[in-house]
């Protein structure tokens, strides 16, 4: 009965993390659509198929709660790495800064989100992954 319950699980979390692609609405393929078809069916493959040796290798590996997990991982990434192009924008562009309104709008928060969404720590993580020096903080003072 596991394996059908796995089986089940394994395919629904490839449906939603790979979704097959829509099939173009007019009859004709256009260019490149069955590359991408192909493209799609080994990602799934090599999903599944890793999906699979992971159930069966690691104890208490639960396939939901494992790509949720993936999931939030991601999602904290990304907003650590939007935080970085937001203190990029902010402290390190020349001639001045980006405007608040326009880093808001690119990154779906208010203006005020935008002006508290990074710190000092931020600041020092983009100097150290370009070697660039913030335009607008002053030096600070011994």
């Amino acid at each position: 009965m596991q394996i059908m319950a796995t089986r089940d699980i394994i395919t629904d979390l490839t449906d939603l993390t790979h979704p097959l692609p829509e099939p173009p609405g007019d009859g004709d393929e256009p260019d490149g659509w069955s590359a991408l078809c192909e493209e799609v069916a080994e990602d799934r493959e090599a999903y599944e198929q890793g999906l699979l040796l992971t159930w069966e290798n690691e104890d208490d590996f639960d396939p939901l709660l494992g790509k949720i997990g993936a999931a939030r991982n991601a999602m904290l990434a990304a907003e650590a790495r939007m935080r970085l192009l937001i203190a990029y924008g902010r402290e390190f562009t020349r001639p001045r800064p980006y405007r608040l309104e326009d880093l808001a709008r690119a990154a779906g928060m208010s203006i005020s989100g935008v002006r508290t969404a990074y710190d000092d720590d931020e600041v020092a993580d983009v100097a150290r992954l370009t070697g660039a020096r913030p335009a607008r903080r002053p030096a600070e003072a011994p």
